[in-house]
């Protein structure tokens, strides 16, 4: 295995700095064209809707994270971050279903086996 990051790593870590930035814009520009380029890159889809949240995009943010969910089901704060997404759109039911798969994770359970 090649100690090289690969063009998509390199990409995710110029958009996580434009996140430590608060260059939230052009830190979306750059996720979307990670998850263009590597579809299953799960780290992308999750970064990406943070940033599309915390930019008040809330219904694409809620389509990354249930792409970041789909990717890994197992995943404690990808299912927290969904929750979060649910409730800022006011989708209490899904809210809490998300919830409560992050829950079933904290207690070392899993989602999908």
């Amino acid at each position: 295995m090649s100690d090289t990051p690969s063009p998509v790593e390199d990409l995710y870590d110029d958009a996580s700095g434009h996140v430590a930035l608060g260059e939230l814009p052009e830190a979306i520009a750059i996720y979307r064209r990670c998850v263009a380029l590597q579809p299953d890159h799960f780290e992308s889809w999750h970064a990406l809707g943070m940033a599309l949240l915390r930019n008040g995009e809330v219904k694409e943010a809620i389509g990354a994270g249930l792409m970041a969910t789909t990717l890994q089901p197992n995943d404690l704060l990808a299912w927290t971050a969904l929750s979060q997404m649910y409730v800022t759109n006011k989708q209490i039911a899904e809210a809490e279903d998300a919830k409560g798969k992050a829950r079933i994770l904290s207690l070392g359970g899993k989602v999908v086996k």
